[in-house]
């Protein structure tokens, strides 16, 4: 199977629909871990029918379809489509109408998947079986997954086996043979099924003729007690009439008397309800004025709260004030302390400060003249410090080319030794693959020569073998069918046999003697129904041979006797002769024609008998006319089952002799094939040892040429470097002494240190001056800031404590007032507890008068709907 073209779309990894071109040769794929490689081994096992989630790496199958990620949004549904050549035409018919084949499985979200092959809509089955018919699927071990070769290394032969079958392309054959089995195994299961219905059906049959006679007595029973029912119920009618009439007379007596009482009732009602309003409004003023009490309560205790609160709260606010004037005064006194402190120190900066401004310039001129030497001596340095570099590089320079020169020299003059025993060394060599050419030439023209016998034999091999298994194929899907279709009908012959078997087994019946024109079982069993049952005998019941009639009643025109198509006993002939067989149409018309004893029957099981009684086939279906039909389908199974089994056993003697012929043919071929592989790979040695031999006398060759070339290119390497070896030495000899002037560079250099060292002194002092000056000047600007904050504070302290002595003095005033309200809200409270008390003790009164008014109301209420 050629796969050419593999497209996905939404499946995993690739949102985007992606085609993979597989083109002849090897295609590859690579990529870092994580890019999808896997996602394509998984479409390809996923459309080929793959249905385990764990095999796509998933919790289930809707996982194969793109979940999304933050910049995309997720799939609904994922398609992947297989392209497979069939230019060769060897797909099975349901897909071998054109050069390509499709297959395409797409799944959608809480939809499952669907299968398409050509645009048309195909099961699961369908595709697994095409993969499996060309050795391969889902789970074929040439879709090598990861750890697979560990597995197969470690595996039992029971499943290696499984690899090899796919190998010789029998894997399809095993799963067919596996579904033929499933599909035996139902057929079978289903007669047994069968015979267990029959059975069942049987034992149905006589409970349902048992509840036949009990629904016939129970209607009889059903009527009577009809009649019955009805003659007490009119009994019980007229006795309800009788006590209807003395009811109305009592009835008119007592209702003149209870309309009287209903009367008295009202009244007393009447007055009750009257009486209620006084007493609701003496219970409503009552509660109102307990309510205002209760108020005015809770309105002077939440009063008395307050003015403790106030109280409270005034005396905390006269402690805070005394607190805040203790701390008033204590920042006075330090305020006086910190000005004088800050007045000693201003001055003693002020002092410090007489002659800086002298002091600071002459360190300014000291460092100034210090940095002119300075730059004057390292500017001399400078100078001859680039002198001995340039000195010192043109020495280097030198000696390295003079280095170089002798190395050159030395490096040229080996190579060119090398070079000329390379030389010697590949004549050699040329001369000895030279040889061995001449040699494999001769050995691979007579290697061709054995290569193609053996292409040749193989070939008639190959065509008498290919016809033998053609020929057994045949011969294996003859024997096959004919097995198939002589287990069928083994399977039906017994059922029916077991069927016939155990009817027979109840008792010898007439039926057991009678044979039918098949085709006519229907019509018999209608005219006689279960009348064949019943056994022949001399005494007792069953039937009695007697003569015929000396002048039987002709039947109806048109009728055709039964008899004419029915084999039976003689004790049966007087009821066959009066037996007339019609079409169904024909025998309402006919029926009034019949004499006595006389019945007409159709072939679809009409029944109309001379006294008037007519039957249809699916009214009273025969018992009678289903066992005559199994007994004449069980004598036609018998002989197809003998000629079957005859059939059957051609087909085997055939198969068997050409599995004989193939498996000679087999060695054939294999023998063959292992002399052209012998042939083949010999053909292939001596062709690698020519290649090589000619490899190495053409390297031997080359070589031989490079190893003359090298030697000219290094001896005019060695003349070139001797030449350069000479200038070098006359300019090595003409440069100055290096050591002199380093030395006079190292005398400036101690100079240069001195004037840097009384530079940086002086630049240090001139720094110290200058931020002893700055540091002065910014401490001055701060104690002036602090004497004027220290100062402004001192003069707004004695405002705070006056103000601080005013509010003191209002406070206590508001203390005195709110001690003295206690008092008047305490005598308030007593008031209004004596009068809530006796508010409460007025309205419990008129709850109690209210009650008694209301009960009896109610009770009057109640009297009047007793006498209503």
């Amino acid at each position: 199977m050629q796969f050419t073209r593999l497209r996905l779309n939404g499946f995993k990894s690739f949102v985007d629909p992606t085609d993979l071109v597989i083109q002849d040769g090897l295609t590859g794929v690579v990529g870092p871990n994580g890019c999808g490689k896997s996602n394509l081994l998984e479409a390809l096992r996923w459309v080929m029918g793959e249905s385990r989630p764990t095999a796509m790496r998933g919790g289930g199958m809707e996982d194969v379809i793109f979940a999304g990620t933050s910049t995309r949004s997720a799939r609904n549904f994922a398609e992947v489509s297989l392209i497979i050549d069939n230019a060769e035409r060897l797909a099975p018919a349901a897909f071998n109408d054109g050069d390509l084949i499709e297959i395409v499985r797409r799944i959608t979200r809480d939809a499952g998947s669907a299968y398409k092959a050509q645009g048309r809509d195909v099961r699961a089955r369908d595709v697994q079986m095409l993969f499996a018919d060309a050795s391969t699927g889902a789970q074929s071990p040439a879709l090598v997954r990861q750890g697979q070769i560990s597995e197969l290394i470690h595996a039992k032969p029971k499943n290696r086996r499984r690899i090899l079958e796919e190998a010789a392309g029998i894997s399809g054959l095993y799963q067919r043979r596996h579904e033929a089995e499933l599909k035996l195994k139902a057929a079978e299961a289903n007669l047994t099924r069968v015979d267990d219905t029959v059975e069942a059906l049987s034992q149905q049959l006589a409970t349902l003729a048992r509840q036949a006679r009990q629904a016939a007595k129970y209607r009889e029973i059903g009527d009577r007690l009809r009649r019955a029912e009805g003659l007490l119920l009119y009994r019980r009618w007229r006795e309800a009439e009788d006590t209807l009439a003395h009811a109305t007379v009592t009835l008119r007596e007592r209702s003149s008397a209870a309309e009287r009482d209903a009367a008295a009732a009202g009244e007393a009602r009447e007055a009750a309800e009257s009486a209620l309003p006084a007493l609701r409004e003496e219970d409503s003023i009552a509660s109102t004025l307990v309510q205002r009490l209760e108020v005015e309560a809770a309105t002077l205790a939440d009063q008395a709260r307050q003015a403790e609160e106030r109280i409270q709260r005034l005396s905390g606010r006269l402690r805070q004030l005394d607190r805040d004037a203790e701390r008033e005064e204590s920042l006075n006194a330090d305020a006086d302390q910190s000005i004088a402190r800050l007045v000693v120190e201003d001055a003693d900066l002020q002092k410090a400060e007489d002659g800086f401004d002298d002091d600071l310039a002459g360190a300014k001129a000291a460092a100034d003249e210090a940095a002119r030497t300075l730059g004057e001596r390292e500017g001399a340095l400078a100078t001859l410090t680039e002198d001995v570099a340039r000195l010192a590089a043109r020495h280097q320079s030198a000696e390295r080319l003079l280095h170089d020169c002798r190395t050159a020299l030395d490096r040229a003059e080996t190579a060119a030794r090398a070079a000329r025993v390379s030389v010697e060394q590949a004549d050699a060599a040329l001369a000895d693959a030279q040889g061995r050419v001449e040699a494999a030439k001769s050995e691979s023209s007579a290697a061709a020569d054995l290569a193609l016998r053996a292409e040749q034999t193989l070939d008639a091999a190959e065509q008498a073998r290919a016809k033998a298994q053609t020929e057994e194929a045949e011969a294996r899907a003859a024997k096959s069918e004919a097995e198939g279709e002589r287990g069928a009908l083994q399977a039906e012959h017994r059922a029916l046999e077991r069927l016939v078997s155990r009817d027979a087994g109840q008792g010898e019946s007439l039926m057991d003697r009678i044979d039918v024109t098949a085709g006519y079982e229907t019509a018999l069993g209608a005219a006689l129904a279960d009348d064949l049952r019943a056994p022949l005998v001399d005494r007792g019941t069953g039937w009695v041979a007697m003569p015929d009639y000396a002048s039987a009643h002709p039947l109806p025109d048109g009728a055709t006797p039964l008899a004419q198509y029915v084999s039976a006993p003689a004790a049966l002939a007087r009821r066959l002769a009066q037996i007339g067989l019609v079409g169904a149409g024909g025998g309402d018309r006919m029926q009034p024609d019949l004499m006595p004893g006389q019945r007409l029957v159709s072939l679809e099981g009409h029944l109309w008998r001379w006294d008037g009684f007519r039957a249809l086939p699916q009214d009273a279906p025969s018992q009678a006319a289903l066992r005559l039909q199994q007994r004449n389908r069980l004598e036609a199974l018998s002989r197809e089952l003998a000629e079957t089994e005859a059939r059957a056993k051609v087909a085997a003697d055939r198969h068997a002799a050409l599995q004989s012929r193939l498996a000679d043919l087999t060695e054939a071929d294999r023998s063959a094939r292992t002399a052209r592989r012998e042939a083949d790979a010999r053909v292939t040695d001596l062709a690698r040892a020519l290649s090589r031999a000619e490899a190495d006398r053409d390297l031997a060759q080359g070589k031989r040429e490079a190893a003359e070339d090298a030697v000219v290119r290094h001896e005019a390497e060695a003349r070139s470097a001797r030449e350069r070896l000479l200038e070098a030495e006359k300019g090595m000899d003409g440069l100055a002494d290096l050591d002199s002037l380093r030395a006079r560079v190292a005398d400036v250099k101690t100079t240069v240190e001195a004037a840097r060292m009384t530079t940086m002194a002086r630049r240090a002092a001139h720094d110290e001056l200058k931020r002893e000056g700055e540091a002065r000047a910014k401490r001055r600007q701060a104690i002036a800031k602090d004497l004027a904050s220290w100062r402004g504070r001192l003069d707004s302290a004695g405002g705070r404590l006056d103000d601080l002595r005013g509010r003191r003095t209002r406070t206590e005033r508001e203390l005195a007032d709110a001690e003295a309200a206690p008092r008047s809200i305490a005598e308030k409270q007593a008031k209004a507890g004596r009068n809530l008390t006796e508010a409460a003790a007025r309205r419990d009164r008129a709850k109690q008068a209210l009650d008694q008014g209301e009960a009896a109301l109610r009770t009057a209420a109640e009297a009047e709907r007793a006498t209503e």
